[in-house]
């Protein structure tokens, strides 16, 4: 699960600061699973987690 492209960043006079603000940390999961999948190559993630 993830948000469309441009859903916080596309609107019209949001600051950097505040599109961060409003996207909290719904990101966080997918973030660190990639972070994961980079750091630790050819080790396979468990079934319950995928990479979009």
């Amino acid at each position: 699960m993830g948000l469309e492209k441009g859903w916080v960043t596309q609107i019209t006079g949001l600051s950097r600061s505040a599109q961060l603000t409003a996207l909290g940390n719904g990101v966080v999961p997918q973030q660190a699973a990639m972070a994961v999948e980079l750091l630790t190559p050819g080790i396979p993630l468990c079934g319950n987690h995928r990479i979009p």
